[in-house]
């Protein structure tokens, strides 16, 4: 799977993940810089999405989603003929497994890849763009692929937290803040999602993003690109660790309801109250760290 091919089932998910309900406005270049690719694919992926139903088309004013999407992803994209091989997922989620447990060398060619994994050509391809394209690998110059060091020991793992639980209460104290309501309820509402029965049946792309996306937002709100910047990397360079971890789902409908308390206080415009529940509701994940590093020296392989 190119990609290219892949972009509708990303912004299927983006709609799920940001609980975008039918009328919401989809502009092409804000779906290029989530997806961190250029407008063309992202134009092609919105007309095919139109053409089957999710999408609909005003003139000169771009593309709304049509309906809510109330069905489980893997529903949806299956649905729409979208569905990603099943090979190319299963090798995705081995390759981060064996990076984890230290099985596999950081840097390594295509034909490395390819053999060790039983791919085609094109699989290789896919899979590797995939991974490239959430920022845990990168080619390097004239031959092979390097993948990201970052987050496969405990040690950096811990630094990763020190550095969001030091950044992320502070931008919502920053002088420009400002969370536009539409993105609180969109927000509120994933939340809501997730605890009425979206934590069992999420898929693992899900649960990351809805993570990432929450704490992206209130990053953003502060208006520093500073801020911005920053947490962007580090929540590209933990998706690696982030999808080993999917498996433990039973922290999550506390996590949500620490996210709703947080959105509410912002919601009242009471910031320092939120900062300092941050501080604590990452200050909760840092504690639990000790479990996080069992599932990075763990021997069996588990795919999320």
């Amino acid at each position: 799977m190119s990609v290219e091919s892949s972009i509708p089932k990303q912004i299927v998910a983006l709609i799920k993940d940001e609980a975008w309900g039918a009328g919401s406005h989809l502009p092409a270049q804000m779906l290029a810089d989530r997806l961190r690719v250029s407008r063309q694919p992202v134009n092609s992926a919105l007309a095919l999405l139109h053409e089957k139903g999710i999408l609909t088309r005003e003139r000169n004013r771009g593309y709304f989603v049509a309906k809510p999407l109330l069905d489980p992803l893997s529903d949806i994209v299956a649905g729409l003929g979208l569905a990603e091989s099943d090979v190319v997922t299963s090798v995705y989620f081995q390759i981060a497994d064996d990076l984890l447990k230290n099985e596999l060398p950081l840097d390594c060619s295509e034909q490395l890849i390819r053999t060790r994994y039983g791919l085609t050509a094109a699989q290789t391809s896919a899979v590797l763009a995939r991974i490239a394209n959430e920022g845990w690998a990168e080619r390097k110059p004239g031959y092979g692929w390097t993948f990201s060091s970052m987050l496969t020991t405990p040690d950096s793992l811990l630094q990763s937290y020190r550095l969001r639980l030091a950044l992320e209460p502070a931008a919502l104290l920053e002088p420009t803040f400002k969370l536009d309501r539409k993105v609180l309820e969109q927000c509120r509402a994933t939340e809501l999602h997730l605890l009425d029965g979206g934590i069992a049946t999420a898929s693992a792309d899900e649960l990351h993003n809805r993570g990432v996306r929450f704490h992206e937002s209130l990053v953003e709100a502060s208006g520093n690109p500073f801020f911005i910047d920053t947490i962007k990397r580090v929540n590209r360079v933990r998706r690696l660790l982030s999808y080993r971890s999917m498996k433990q789902r039973e922290r999550y409908p506390e996590h949500c309801r620490q996210h709703l308390h947080i959105l509410d206080l912002l919601a009242h415009e009471k910031n320092e109250e939120a900062s300092a529940f941050m501080r604590e509701h990452l200050a909760h994940t840092l504690n639990s760290l000790a479990k996080i590093e069992d599932i990075l020296q763990a021997k069996e392989t588990t795919t999320p």
